[in-house]
């Protein structure tokens, strides 16, 4: 077993973890204490989400992916990334129930984020039987992000039409219906987005913000002081610094978030316990810190030709109160355990790392490049050899359909003893002779002492897909209920014309 927790600094290479055996050594480590695990970027920390929550569901797994806009950019980051960012740090704050590993980026770790101190008193919670005082329920979700809308669709929203309250806390795979009898809480409902029926029941609701800054009162006099005491007197048109004094939510406000809180923390002060992080990731870093600061002079210098055209000019915030500098992040690094993952095995001789026992699996590139050779000849024969040699195998579809059909591909081929397992636990019960097709998105396969997988494009050098078939979908199709009014002449695909 790898120890990392307890060490005293400096960083373990941990070799011989590639791609899907990555995921069990960093459960194993979780399961020793507290892990943040930094990936290069949202694609791999999915998949590598994804592989951990299969071979492990033992261990919580909690994501804090980066905004999905450019640094100083001028609209905000995506709502629902938002909602996933505030979901991650607030539970972060309550301890972990059993082992847990945070799953974040090196684009959002480098970026700075509120203190635990802002989140400690903003998530609203009630249950059935509760008053509730509706006006002080609307300046709470106005003060915490959230927007008014006709009709709740998205992370964020919220409506209010008499005693009935419509809203999509982040955290949450479908919105909740407040049904209140005078200013009691009489029940709440889960109901689907699109259309709009309520699903199931629940006994309380639990609110938290859906953004990173906050236009209550305190928050609003903080970012007027310390904007005017970093840009000088907002003598000209600002629509930004007009938008915040009024209590408005204005577009990209989020990249002066170091102005709407007394102070700024890392994702490392909510997440005790050691960090490890992806190969190449040093490399990123300095490609991230160039970005950061080559955005950031591409705004001053531009401030002058903005003045020139009459445009709002953009005031950006100094890179290092919204983001980590290199001395910082050493700093950071020295202060944890720290593990560094390769795919490779171990040198020989290197001192201070560890062998994870992984190595890349299979690849039958070779075989389906002769012609006189059958793929799937040798694949059974790989696999018989495998379990001669007491490792159980998996092969790996990238999903459900594609594992359905890979089963029939393969029994087709002469690959008789393959069943189709549900999960990671049902697969170890087959017998040791039957190998499990699983649904498991990893790209190329791993060996290990005691597990060998193969991967669907192993095999077939490609994802096996079906042809997408063309489904007819009507013209000016309605899209939005609420864009409908009473009266209104509708087309039915299958009934025809009538009267909404």
């Amino acid at each position: 077993m790898i120890k990392l927790h307890g060490r005293a600094g400096g960083r373990l290479l941990i070799a011989g973890a590639p791609e899907g055996h990555d995921a069990r050594v960093l459960a194993d480590l979780a399961r020793q204490g507290p892990v943040v695990h930094v990936a290069l970027d949202d694609v791999r920390l999915a998949k590598l989400a994804e592989a951990v929550e299969f071979f492990a569901p033992d261990v919580a797994v909690v994501q804090f992916p980066a905004w999905d806009c450019l640094p100083y950019d001028r609209v905000s980051p995506n709502g629902e990334i938002l909602s996933r960012r505030v979901e991650a740090l607030t539970s972060l704050l309550a301890p972990a129930a059993g082992p847990r590993i945070v799953l974040t980026t090196i684009n959002a770790l480098v970026q700075k984020v509120p203190p635990r101190s802002a989140f400690a008193a903003a998530v609203f919670t009630a249950k059935i039987g509760d008053r509730i005082d509706v006006e002080a329920l609307q300046r709470y979700l106005g003060d915490n992000g959230y927007t008014r809308s006709q009709t709740v669709r998205e992370p964020g929203e919220f409506a209010i039409r008499g005693g009935i309250i419509d809203l999509f806390p982040p955290g949450t795979d479908e919105p909740l219906r407040l049904d209140l009898f005078g200013d009691e809480l009489e029940a709440v409902r889960r109901f689907d987005a699109m259309s709009q029926r309520t699903t199931d029941k629940c006994d309380s609701v639990v609110l938290k913000p859906v953004s990173e800054v906050f236009l209550d009162e305190a928050s609003v006099a903080r970012f007027r002081a310390g904007y005017r005491e970093l840009f000088g007197a907002v003598l000209d048109d600002d629509p930004l610094y007009e938008a915040v004094s009024a209590g408005r939510r204005h577009a990209g406000m989020e990249h002066w978030a170091p102005l709407f809180h007394p102070a700024m923390e890392t994702l490392l002060d909510y997440a005790p316990g050691a960090v490890t992080l992806d190969p190449r990731v040093e490399e990123a870093l300095d490609a991230r810190l160039v970005q950061i600061a080559d955005f950031y002079h591409a705004r001053q210098t531009l401030q002058s030709t903005e003045k020139k055209a009459n445009v709002p000019v953009y005031k950006p915030v100094p890179p290092e109160r919204l983001f980590l500098e290199r001395a910082a992040w050493d700093a950071l690094m020295e202060s944890r355990p720290v593990g560094q993952l390769s795919p490779f095995a171990l040198p020989e001789g290197s001192p201070g790392g560890v062998d994870a026992g992984g190595r890349r699996g299979r690849d039958f590139a070779d075989a389906r490049a002769l012609p006189d050779v059958n793929v799937y000849d040798v694949v059974r024969q790989v696999i018989e050899d495998l379990q001669r040699a007491d490792r159980r195998v998996l092969i790996a579809a990238y999903s459900q359909g594609a594992r359905d059909r890979l089963l029939t591909v393969l029994r087709e081929h002469g690959i008789e003893r393959v069943q189709a397992a549900d999960s990671y636990d049902a697969a170890r019960r087959l017998d040791r002779r039957t190998a499990g097709l699983v649904v498991l998105g990893i790209e190329t396969g791993f060996a290990a002492q005691d597990l060998s997988v193969i991967t669907e494009q192993d095999i077939l050098g490609d994802r096996l897909a079906r042809p997408a078939r063309k489904r007819k979908r009507a013209q000016n199709f309605i899209a939005e209920l609420s864009s409908l009014n009473a009266g209104d002449l509708v087309v039915h695909v299958d009934h025809g014309i009538g009267r909404f």
